[in-house]
């Protein structure tokens, strides 16, 4: 099957990064932990496995008829000269949902094989080679622009309003990283030479003594790391980095992060989503050249997120106004922006901490958004869709089948795919167990290939077992994330925290007696120790109902508390209770009591207090408009 040769040349380069460097004493290998592909990683759980699933069968078909109704696709017959007529739709960056979805899907049938799917993804692609220009120009509203009437935000000549809104280099990007993910899971090389036909024009075009206009909208940057790490090339790597350090002089500054050079830059400002899509870009150069000035600049911008610009659901960004972070503790509820896209570039740039650092406070992180701030972002059914995420709603919210910037649909098609990635890693003798999945893999060692079989009801359950089925008796070291809401630490910082004292309650056993343990530094349970093939790891991390209360400094949260059990953060709904839910309190003292409720939105645990009950705040809005509100009254 040539998935297979796919992973082993992508391995080979992966082995080459020390030496290809041409020279560059400062080139390295890469992240120190590798993240275990979403290609070596299945679930079968109750949880995520259907949502991806429907991520399939309902999602991404969605997705691709609306980029058929839509006009989307007929850009791409225009601009191949197969249609006649002229680039028709809202924005130059509607080619992105083509390729975000193209992505989503090669994610998908990587778990769920789907010939049918694939066939369309062939066509499409097909259409793409066709519609590229034969020096690698793929940019649909130019090339299949009206002459003499382009659309307002595309430039009479190639990338001259690129740092403003032709998003020529931003689809360039979402362009690259789709075709990387279709190369891993089909071991198809059709739009892999799409992208580096593209890559090969950016570096003729772009760098020192030649065209330096900078990325508008980030994200080329990391798609150009994706197909160095695939091809070699050194000179994408260089690109990304040349257009990282063109920051500091752009047209509009804060908005797009270019008030300062990266370098300089200590605090989240400006469009939510290019800013986590430019620090993710900026992980990844750091990683592979060794710039320590990158890292040191993004964990300095990462402590001020989680520590004044994080919302409890995961959510990033306050306002409406340029979707972008607010000031410091500017955290408002009704009128907060928490874009779907922008919780998936967190969820992208805190993976990208923890390879570097191999700390589980990211992962707190992570694992915070994935279950809060991105799954709200879709309906359980898969069809409707939010592109900002309150946290309290007046009736004025629902969601929406479709949009005319439909950036977070197509996001979502691609992201949710891609979860299986997210849940191991390993580094030398130690293997990351980062999420709690019912999952299988097997991760090759130097000299073996350990599977784990993670067998566990999460989230609404605490109870973990896995099972260690090594080839061959050996010692290493398995790292389970101990997550941080079991240690009295919602976030790591001050931002939040917890009512009342907390008892860790966690247990650990192995084959079925019990063994002691210590949390490291790192936030990982270690377990070293000579592994058999059959060992069985059982853990329990106690799923109390917490309540959490947030730092002064935040006006909009004064005198409120908010519910939350394991990773899910709750929510009321008027339709669960008969009286306005906007006034309710929820005084310290009343008894707080959760249910697996198996036939209320798809399966969920409810939280009940004196007749008010609560529901997950992903599921909210999926049985019609309503009031919801995630912070009470404590009086």
């Amino acid at each position: 099957m040539t998935f297979f040769r796919s992973l082993s040349f992508i391995a080979g380069c992966a082995i080459c990064f020390a030496g290809c460097g041409k020279g560059d004493s400062k080139q390295h290998s890469d992240y120190p932990i590798r993240s275990i592909s979403f290609t070596e990683v299945k679930f079968t759980d109750d949880f995520w496995a259907p949502r991806i699933k429907t991520n399939q069968e309902i999602t991404i078909p969605i997705a691709l008829h609306q980029c058929e109704i839509t006009g989307r696709v007929d850009n791409f017959r225009k601009a191949a000269g197969l249609t006649e007529g002229y680039f028709n739709t809202e924005y130059p960056f509607d080619d992105t949902d083509i390729y975000k979805i193209l992505e989503g899907a090669s994610y998908s049938i990587q778990m769920f094989p789907n010939p049918a799917l694939e066939a369309k993804m062939d066509t499409l692609i097909a259409l793409i080679q066709q519609a590229q220009e034969p020096d690698g120009y793929l940019f649909t509203a130019r090339t299949a622009g009206e002459p003499g009437n382009l659309h307002k935000w595309v430039g009479e000549k190639r990338w001259e309003k690129t740092p403003d809104l032709s998003h020529e280099l931003y689809n360039c990007g979402h362009l690259y990283e789709a075709a990387v993910a279709h190369y891993q899971a089909t071991g198809k090389r059709s739009l892999l030479d799409v992208a580096v036909k593209s890559a090969d024009l950016l570096a003729r075009d772009f760098g020192p003594d030649k065209l330096t206009y900078e990325p508008g909208h980030q994200i080329v940057e990391m798609g150009l790391v994706k197909l160095y790490r695939v091809t070699g090339k050194k000179e994408y790597l260089d690109l990304a980095k040349f257009f990282l350090d063109l920051k500091g002089n752009g047209r509009r500054g804060a908005y797009c992060q270019s008030h300062k050079p990266v370098t300089e830059q200590d605090e989240a400002v400006g469009h939510a989503v290019r800013a986590v899509y430019m620090y993710s870009g900026m992980a990844d150069v750091a990683a592979l050249t060794g710039d320590s000035a990158y890292q040191q600049a993004i964990d300095h911008i990462w402590d001020n997120v989680v520590s004044k610009k994080y919302y409890i659901n995961g959510g990033i960004g306050a306002r409406h106004h340029g979707e972008a972070f607010g000031d410091n503790y500017e955290l408002p509820n009704h009128s907060a922006y928490c874009e779907t896209c922008a919780a998936i570039g967190n969820v992208y740039w805190n993976h990208r901490q923890f390879l570097n650092h191999g700390e589980a406070k990211y992962y707190d992180v992570l694992e915070r958004t994935l279950y809060n701030g991105v799954i709200s972002g879709i309906s359980l059914s898969g069809d409707h869709f939010f592109y900002p995420n309150p946290l309290e709603a007046h009736g004025d919210y629902t969601r929406s089948e479709w949009f005319g910037c439909a950036c977070c649909p197509s996001n979502l098609c691609r992201f949710m795919a891609s979860i299986p990635g997210y849940v191991y890693a390993q580094k030398e003798d130690q293997v990351y167990v980062n999420l709690y999945v019912d999952s299988h893999t097997e991760i090759k060692t130097a000299h073996q290939t350990i599977a784990l079989n993670q067998k566990t009801q999460y989230p609404w359950d605490g109870k973990i077992n896995i099972e260690i089925d090594p080839q061959k008796t050996a010692t290493f070291t398995l790292k389970l994330r101990i997550p941080g809401w079991t240690r009295g630490k919602p976030v790591p910082s001050d931002l939040y925290t917890y009512l009342g004292s907390e008892k860790p309650g966690i247990t650990v056993s192995l084959n079925g007696e019990a063994i002691g343990y210590e949390i490291g530094a790192d936030g990982y349970m270690a377990l070293n120790r000579k592994w058999n093939k059959g060992d069985v790891v059982s853990l329990s991390l106690p799923m109390e109902i917490k309540r959490t209360i947030t730092n002064e400094c935040v006006e909009a949260n004064k005198g409120r508390v908010s519910v939350e059990r394991g990773p899910i953060l709750y929510c009321l709904e008027s339709m669960d209770n008969n009286y306005n839910v906007l006034k309710t309190a929820l005084a310290d003292n009343a008894p707080l009591e959760h249910k697996w409720e198996p036939d209320l939105l798809g399966g969920v645990v409810t939280i009940s207090s004196n007749g008010t009950k609560a529901i997950p705040y992903y599921a909210w809005d999926n049985r019609g408009k309503s009031e919801m509100i995630v912070w009470l009254p404590r009086e």
